[in-house]
């Protein structure tokens, strides 16, 4: 089996493969364009910003991990003018856009740094009130979890809030489109980046509650939702787009990994672009965030 972080194209420059394994390389114009309008439907998806009802202190600092392009932290921003939040990327070019995105919905509250969030922040201790991460399974290998979640608890105050939101992927009518998706996930699990045990699918959605109590968080909860982008559907257009590009985005990375040849690749590409447009075609795709509370005192 190929290793991944053994080998070379799928990190930015100055990020080992070791500390950084996101499947496709984010300095691409194309990914950069998919990862912002990913933003919008992940928010539509799971109801809203803060649809578990969070409430954000005045005066408050909030920590987006991998933020990407800063769709979600500018909106809290928006939303929400007197709290401050602060996103972290390790992509400078993403950062760059996200940057120039605040300014110019003039949102002085926001800040975006580049940072590799599988090492430690360069931040003091008990900084944030909330700290948000968004598909950290796309780069995270299960022993990552433990060291990314004790910094987290470093990071947040007492009585500070962690939430997370990951996803499996989506259910659909379309034999080529789930392959496609069994094909991604047996090379995330290839390169040791999944939590299942036979390579079906990522594996995070079971596991993150527990992740968050075994740090150490308490009065650990967790809320789902799902969205239906069937053919006849308003979300359609906007999820099949999302996968038109992360389809062909992530060819390289099932390449290198030996999942699929590259003769069988392409046909399998084109009959899921067909079967996704088709007027018998179902789906639903479906998010968890999973949230818990910084202990009010050392344990």
């Amino acid at each position: 089996m190929t290793d991944m972080r053994e080998n070379e194209g799928f990190a930015p420059a100055g990020a080992s493969q070791t500390d950084f394994t996101y499947p496709i390389d984010t300095e691409k114009v194309d990914e950069l364009a998919r990862l912002i309008q990913q933003d919008r439907l992940v928010n539509e998806a799971m109801g809203g910003l803060f649809p578990e009802g969070q409430t954000l202190p005045e005066g408050g600092r909030l920590l987006d991990l991998a933020c990407g392009p800063g769709g979600w932290a500018c909106e809290v921003a928006f939303q929400h003018p007197s709290v401050e939040v602060i996103g972290v990327d390790i992509s400078p070019s993403t950062v760059e856009y996200a940057i120039t995105y605040a300014r110019s919905r003039g949102l002085s509250n926001v800040h975006f740094q580049v940072m590799n969030v599988m090492e430690p922040l360069a931040f003091p201790d008990a900084s944030f009130d909330l700290i948000n991460g968004r598909a950290l399974f796309s780069f995270m290998q299960p022993q990552d979890w433990r060291h990314l979640l004790a910094e987290c608890r470093r990071l947040l105050k007492p009585g500070g809030i962690i939430r997370l939101t990951e996803s499996e992927f989506p259910l659909t009518s379309s034999p080529a489109t789930e392959r496609y998706f069994a094909l991604i996930a047996a090379a995330l699990q290839r390169v040791g980046q999944s939590f299942s045990p036979d390579g079906r699918h990522v594996g995070i959605t079971p596991v993150l509650p527990r992740l968050l109590r075994q740090a150490g968080f308490q009065d650990v909860r967790l809320r789902a939702g799902a969205v239906e982008w069937s053919s006849d559907s308003p979300m359609h257009y906007a999820f099949f787009k999302d996968l038109f590009a992360l389809f062909q985005l992530i060819k390289p990375f099932l390449l290198k990994t030996g999942v699929i040849a590259q003769e069988e690749l392409e046909p399998l590409y084109q009959q899921a672009i067909a079967e996704m447009q088709a007027d018998d075609f179902y789906a639903i795709a479906t998010g968890l965030t999973v949230w818990g509370q910084q202990p009010h005192a050392s344990a």
